[in-house]
Parts: C-alpha cells; structure tokens; sequence
C-alpha cells in the first residue's frame, strides 16, 4: 500500500460508482493503471466490496440505536447467528469491557426498538443483560 493506493480508496469511499477513468484523473495516474491497482487491492482483500450509502429514514428505520448486550460464557457464535436474522441488524460486534456485543439495530420507531430489545433480543436464551443507547445523529467517514 503506497500513497497513491490510499488516494484510490479515498475516492472509491466517497463514490464506489466514480469510473476508473475519473479515478485516475483524480489521483493523477493512468486509467491501465488505476484498473491494475483496484484489482490488487481487490485480489489481495483490502477491498472487500462495493457498497452503497442508503438513507435508512428514507426506508422507515429512521431510529438507530447501539444495543449493548453481556452473554452467558462460550456463546458469542449462536448469539452472532441470531442476531444476524434480526433484519434490523447492521452491525454485530465483539467487543472488550463491561459488555460482551455491540449491535447497530435501526428501527421504525421507539415502540419497534422497545420490541426488538426487550422482546427479540432479550428473550435470547445466551443474553444475560443489555443497555441500549440511542443514537441522534450519524456520520460515516470524514464528511
């Protein structure tokens, strides 16, 4: 990784749709070479995907909340299956400290989170106890 493979993914970031010619332009290399680069770092996995950026209010799941979770020893693996089916799950992390899993839940509204926390989540045979923490405003990268 160099420099100009920073400035690639800095660009793919913020646009992963900007063509390869615009990539170039914007780094200050040749399209045959920019292609080669992203296909490196594509083969080598330090690009895992091409995403979009999608407005989660605009679907009706304009309350993101971090749900803290402690789970009973030796769980996490069926814990992290479960939640995963939660189609309101964005994010599931293992963490260190006084909770065991962080997991970004985006929700309709108050009475949706109150039902996946106290309802879906809790109810889970590996959770010991949760903390939810409401999220008023997000941002993604350097903007």
């Amino acid at each position: 990784m160099d420099e100009t493979d920073r400035a690639i993914l800095d660009e793919l970031r913020r646009d992963a749709r900007t063509s390869m010619s615009e990539v170039a332009s914007r780094v200050g290399i040749s399209r045959a070479s920019a292609y080669a680069r992203v296909k490196r770092l594509v083969d080598d996995r330090v690009i895992r995907s091409f995403t979009i950026d999608v407005d989660h209010a605009a679907l009706g799941l304009g309350l993101p909340a971090y749900v803290h979770v402690r789970i009973k020893q030796n769980s996490w693996k069926s814990f992290r299956t479960k939640v995963w089916e939660l189609e309101e799950a964005a994010h599931v992390a293992l963490v260190a400290g006084d909770f065991d899993c962080v997991i970004l839940l985006r929700a309709r509204d108050a009475a949706h989170l109150r039902e996946l926390v106290l309802e879906r989540i809790q109810s889970l045979p590996e959770v010991v106890a949760t903390q939810t923490v409401l999220v008023f405003e997000e941002h993604v990268g350097p903007a």
